[in-house]
């Protein structure tokens, strides 16, 4: 996910006026009950991981059964009244939109993140939180893009989520929810840890 809470002096704004802004705006932001939050930009190695998994994904998954959609592709959380663009989402069945916009669903099984400085607390937070708001929601994967670690929360029975740790390239992804390994090496394939350093420091400076 490449957006942060930041603090913002919008006043309050209705989901039609940040629909609205959405269709014309250069850059995307998340809408939390009422207010509006702009998203920061992702770095190369933040899409280079998102488009990794997707693909994966794609050509793993039955199409029949399964929808994956990356990025632009909006979620809606009605509990929380939350608008949000996770980097990855998969789908069992057909997708369910809200308001019948093709640009929105509702009904994701399994969510991925690519962890960022600014956004890496919200995910694992608030964000899954939120997530767990959704009835159809069952797997949540937290990509870190300054080494190789990979987090996974697959829910039990009782609401009870099952976590567990990737930490090395020649291990896979097992996707519980819909019984696919990903190889780590694949999720990984042409990041550079080496970029991620140079930018932390140009930052510091």
């Amino acid at each position: 996910m490449t957006g942060t809470l930041q603090t913002t002096e919008q006043r309050y704004s209705t989901e039609e006026q940040y629909l609205a802004q959405e269709e014309t705006a250069e850059y995307k932001s998340e809408y939390l009950d009422g207010e509006i939050i702009p998203m920061t930009g992702g770095s190369t190695n933040h899409n280079r991981l998102a488009g990794n998994v997707y693909i994966a994904l794609n050509l793993a998954i039955p199409e029949q059964e399964y929808d994956v959609f990356i990025g632009d592709v909006r979620l809606w959380v009605p509990k929380v009244r939350l608008y949000t663009y996770p980097d990855v989402m998969v789908i069992l069945g057909k997708p369910e939109y809200h308001n019948n916009r093709t640009d929105t669903i509702t009904n994701p099984q399994a969510i991925v993140e690519v962890l960022s400085k600014s956004t890496k607390n919200y995910d694992r937070s608030d964000k899954f939180t939120f997530y767990k708001t959704l009835p159809s929601f069952r797997e949540y994967i937290l990509i870190d893009q300054t080494k190789i670690k990979v987090e996974q929360y697959s829910k039990t029975e009782n609401k009870r989520w099952l976590y567990s740790e990737y930490d090395e390239e020649d291990t896979g992804l097992v996707f519980n929810s819909f019984e696919l390994e990903v190889p780590l090496s694949d999720v990984y394939e042409q990041v550079n840890f080496e970029q991620v350093e140079q930018e932390d420091s140009q930052n510091k400076e």
